[in-house]
């Protein structure tokens, strides 16, 4: 793997060897007609953005030639200075040196000595005639004219990834199809001819998901200036510590998820850490942490947020959710249970909430963001200790992990991200509480319902009372976990685990929230993705 240093030198000769291109070409135009406003305005900003990158990357030299030329090219469309003359065989001098130096930076090598180059530059800001020597210019055009050199990068604009990725998702569809016919029609060359077709894909699949990932770090680095004006704002203290920046992640998901961290910081600095004066009463130091770090798990990708500061107050919490009436049952929640409700639409907009428990503005936008990419958010608090959210990712959004399994004959894809165990249950391990079937996994409480009522579900009545006395047998069940609860769903049978590419679906089937997408199994039946989030809030809102 590529490292960070390796991977900003990469795009910075990218950038500077398409400047350098950049400029010739521009500075031939203005030699053509020294009074082409439009070429030498783009030479400006050439000469800028390449000063501005070299002394960020530590190249000095190139940036002080590139200063030099901005400045000179500034007097020229200042009209102080014509392109004419003198002027014109060092301002050329002076790009062949930009070449010469991008090219000593891509090979690694020291950087010529542009002394004189910047003497004569300096002569000629001053008004004085530059010193020149024809054997030196000569030779330098020379070596120029012999090295042309491409960029090994090239960009390629978002919507082309996008689509690529795109047919490459149908290929695998049709992919496992074929393989499936193969296996099904046992000939033996067609089989062979399947298998390698499969490798030959997945490869193809892998290498454009490559491409689209790219470095946590191009959205953490963005959050020192974040942190500082809001802390600024607050009158606080805060050192923010950031790390894992070279995690990789697929574009599309860090864009998605762009808000939600940015709402998440912002709420750490506002209203999770504490004032100066209130970190001192509290014999904490003065200054606030923040730390943003980026991790892997498995095939996920885990971002967190976590602070130094006061922490959730759970019992604040829960006693504003039952005055709200958000829910009835906030008195039973356990701790997990009830953070969860922070992350409720509307419970956020209550500035009182703010006030005591120091969290719960507008973190709806969080959960939403996260819903939409089949992604978690954990979140662990000590009061006085400080808050941890995490956001569980997923790598890309192009192929996901699911377990298949079947209801009434008909297959159902459960994206893993949201599957926490299974279980074969025997109705004397089943109880039947408050109207609703429960069972106990690792010592809590989890509510049973049969996806199928869930799926047929139609209406605003509630779910009927459970009764459990028509079971016999082992009760296949999936327990699901979204938002900190977890739900175990009836099935008729546990199908499979494997990947699959998700497909949208089409109007007006688009408007059922308890479906994510579609996707096609090898055998080419259709395979409708629940949507886990959806599911819960349908239980939570049915429930007896």
């Amino acid at each position: 793997m590529k490292t960070r240093d390796q991977e900003y030198r990469e795009l910075f000769m990218a950038e500077a060897l398409e400047y350098y291109d950049s400029m010739s070409r521009h500075l031939s135009e203005l030699e053509r007609n020294p009074n082409a406003g439009p070429a030498l305005n783009e030479l400006f900003r050439l000469m800028h953005n390449l000063k501005a990158n070299a002394r960020a990357m530590g190249f000095t030299d190139l940036g002080e030639v590139a200063h030099h030329l901005e400045t000179l090219f500034g007097l020229i469309r200042d009209q102080e200075r014509t392109f004419s003359g003198a002027l014109i065989k060092v301002v050329f001098a002076g790009v062949d040196a930009l070449g010469n130096m991008i090219r000593a930076v891509g090979a690694d090598q020291a950087l010529p000595d542009a002394t004189a180059l910047l003497d004569n530059l300096d002569r000629l800001v001053r008004g004085e005639e530059p010193i020149l020597e024809e054997a030196e210019a000569a030779e330098s055009e020379e070596e120029s004219g012999k090295k042309m050199e491409l960029s090994d990068l090239v960009y390629i604009q978002v919507k082309k990834l996008d689509n690529l990725l795109n047919l490459v998702g149908e290929l695998v569809i049709d992919r496992d199809r074929i393989m499936t016919l193969a296996q099904e029609i046992g000939n033996p060359a067609l089989l062979a001819t399947a298998q390698h077709l499969f490798r030959i894909s997945d490869d193809l699949q892998y290498s454009v998901m490559d491409a689209r990932l790219v470095g946590v770090g191009v959205l953490l680095n963005k959050f020192p200036r974040v942190v500082r004006d809001v802390a600024s704002t607050e009158d606080k203290e805060v050192e923010l510590i950031l790390s894992g920046q070279d995690v990789q992640i697929d574009r599309n998901i860090l864009q998605i998820i762009t808000d939600a961290l940015l709402h998440l910081v912002r709420n750490a600095v506002s209203h999770g850490l504490e004032t100066t004066a209130q970190r001192a009463a509290a014999g904490k130091p003065t200054v606030g942490h923040l730390t943003l770090s980026a991790l892997t798990e498995r095939d996920d990708v885990l971002i967190q947020v976590r602070d130094d500061g006061r922490g959730i107050d759970t019992e604040a919490v829960r006693r504003k959710a039952i005055e709200r009436g958000l829910t009835t049952a906030a008195a039973a929640l356990d701790e997990q249970g009830v953070w969860a409700l922070l992350f409720e639409p509307g419970f956020s907009m209550a500035s009182k909430v703010t006030d005591i428990s120091g969290r719960g503005v507008g973190l709806d936008v969080v959960k939403m963001a996260l819903d939409s990419l089949g992604g978690q958010l954990r979140v662990e608090s000590q009061l006085g200790q400080g808050t941890t959210f995490t956001l569980v990712l997923p790598t890309s959004i192009a192929v996901k992990g699911a377990l298949l399994v079947e209801v009434e004959e008909r297959p159902y894809a459960i994206p893993l991200m949201h599957t926490d165990t299974v279980l074969a249950l025997q109705p004397e391990q089943i109880s039947v509480v408050g109207g609703m079937l429960v069972t106990h996994v690792q010592g809590q409480a989890v509510p049973l319902v049969p996806l199928q009522m869930l799926l047929h579900d139609e209406g605003d009545e509630l779910l009927p009372f459970a009764d459990k006395a028509d079971m016999t047998g082992a009760q296949q069940v999936l327990v699901v976990n979204y938002n900190n609860r977890r739900l175990g769903l009836l099935v008729d049978r546990f199908i499979r685990q494997q990947n699959i590419v998700i497909k949208p679906l089409s109007k007006p089937l688009d408007t059922i929230d308890l479906f994510g997408g579609v996707t096609l199994l090898g055998s080419g039946q259709v395979c409708l993705v629940l949507d886990v989030p959806a599911l819960t809030r349908l239980f939570l809102t049915k429930r007896p």
